[in-house]
């Protein structure tokens, strides 16, 4: 799946960290959120309700983040990434949490957590899925090129050889066939 709905520097103030004094004062944490979902429904019908909104999406998220602390950015991310999946829609979600003013005695930029996660449907990931419809492909392809290139082959010598193309036999050139 390739479409995709991006939601990029959400600040919101959280008490979240291992630390008492990060509880007591809280500090800001940054959120990026990209969702991957089919956006063609949306996109024919032009209608808010046929796709994530991500106003409400981002209403949900500041809500966790200002919500009850969590010791470790990676639990807040794993509780962000479950509010994205909750619309069965999202086939797959990569999630960061920035923690910039991270209590750290060295200067730096940023530390983050990303998780990705796909949604499972009949046991396949969105991932496996798409890998396998590739893998598929990638098999169709190697079966017609092989085809074109036998046909070739036998065009060139002269021979109405047989070729087979996705499971289905046939004569490579029916008129050569019926003038040899």
């Amino acid at each position: 799946m390739s479409d995709r709905i991006t939601l990029t520097g959400l600040r919101v103030r959280g008490r979240h960290g291992l630390y008492e004094f990060e509880r007591e004062n809280g500090q800001d944490f940054v959120i990026d959120a990209e969702l991957e979902l089919d956006l063609s429904r949306p996109a024919r019908t032009d209608e808010v309700t046929d796709t994530v909104h991500y106003g409400e999406l981002a209403d949900r998220l500041a809500a966790i983040v200002a919500g009850e602390p969590v010791r470790l950015i990676e639990k807040l991310a794993d509780r962000l990434v479950a509010a994205c999946l909750a619309d069965e829609r999202v086939d797959r979600v990569r999630l960061t949490v920035h923690k910039p003013q991270a209590p750290i005695a060295h200067g730096f930029t940023d530390v983050s957590v990303t998780l990705v996660r796909d949604r499972v449907r009949n046991g396949v990931t969105a991932t496996e899925a798409a890998e396998a419809a590739g893998a598929v492909e990638a098999t169709e392809a190697t079966e017609a090129t092989e085809a074109t290139e036998a046909a070739g082959a036998a065009e060139a010598t002269g021979a109405g050889a047989a070729t087979e193309v996705g499971g289905v036999t046939g004569a490579a050139d029916p008129a050569r066939e019926e003038r040899s």
